[in-house]
């Protein structure tokens, strides 16, 4: 992570995206249960949130990383002693940029793996890092880790008439 992305991303993992400072409309949280359907509930919400603010060009690339985000967390950092600890999805914009972000209760670190292009699993963190201009994770001290995704949000064209 480069210096200029370091602060822009701090909030993060200072509480911010916590779902009542989220409220403001400068971001979203949504709490997932630790079920499959939770990754269907994940792209439902990402693309929900992004076409409220009018960022319909992030949604496939969006959708695709909040999924793969949020199956990772589903199945590397929920304990299996406890099925129902949620993850939380949040998705805030700052002036220019658009970033997902997954909270989950481990502190592992987030690891790619070698790409198998004919295993069926262990592609995620590639696609992450293909479809969204940076990604990194950061420990949150005991309560577990979020892994983030940053997205450049193109500004507006307008529409000249004649």
């Amino acid at each position: 992570m480069n210096a200029e992305t370091a602060p822009a991303l701090y909030p993060l993992w200072q509480g911010v995206l916590a779902p009542e400072r989220l409220a403001a409309g400068d971001g979203a949280t949504c709490e997932l249960p630790a079920t499959p359907e939770s990754v269907r509930e994940a792209r439902r919400f990402t693309r929900t949130t992004l076409q409220r603010w009018d960022l319909a060009a992030l949604r496939d690339s969006m959708e695709l990383v909040a999924s793969e985000l949020v199956t990772n967390a589903l199945r590397y950092a929920v304990p299996p002693d406890a099925p129902g600890t949620p993850v939380r999805l949040s998705l805030a914009r700052w002036t220019s940029r658009v970033v997902c972000a997954v909270r989950d209760p481990s502190e592992v670190a987030p690891t790619p793996k070698e790409a198998d292009f004919v295993a069926e699993t262990g592609r995620g963190l590639h696609l992450v890092d293909s479809f969204s201009e940076k990604w990194g994770w950061h420990p949150l001290g005991g309560t577990g880790k979020v892994v983030w995704a940053l997205f450049l949000a193109a500004p507006a064209v307008p529409i000249l008439q004649s």
